[in-house]
């Protein structure tokens, strides 16, 4: 089933449910993935909903550190709102464990053996972990390998 399809289905559920919150998150997400439809000419491929999923995350993550930094915990909590709903589309996280036999096995592909090469590693890393892990403990992750 695509995202498309669930979105709607889901959406019809909120509706029923007279659940607001739940209902504007998956209007938005819908609009969102029908602008990149139109962007693009086609309907989105899996790679391509992964990409436009945790982009969404990635903003709403961003709004509610802005907001607890400007001490808007009202704005906070919203943003904490759409997030729990936003993860509910998103795939199962990558285990620490995972994600560092993956970055390990990154390193031995392109043969990386100092910092210096930590774009190449992360080149390879971050399509295979698109949207399973956060591109901020990818990094960590491979700065941490590199300099060992």
């Amino acid at each position: 089933m695509s995202l498309k399809d669930t979105l709607n289905a889901d959406m019809k559920q909120a509706m029923k449910a007279k659940d607001k919150e739940t209902l504007s998150v998956i209007r938005m997400l819908k609009a969102a993935v029908q602008n990149e439809e139109i962007k693009t000419g086609h309907p989105l491929t899996e790679e391509e909903e992964l990409t436009l999923l945790a982009r969404e995350m990635k903003q709403r993550k961003d709004s509610r550190k802005e907001f607890e930094a400007a001490g808007r915990s009202d704005l906070a909590e919203k943003a904490q709102e759409e997030i729990k709903v936003l993860s509910q589309y998103m795939p199962q996280p990558l285990s620490d464990a995972e994600l560092e036999a993956i970055v390990q096995q990154a390193i031995q592909k392109t043969g990386a053996k100092s910092p210096k090469e930590f774009g190449k590693v992360m080149g390879v890393v971050m399509p295979q972990v698109k949207g399973k892990a956060d591109g901020t403990q990818v990094q960590a992750l491979v700065k941490k390998l590199l300099n060992a």
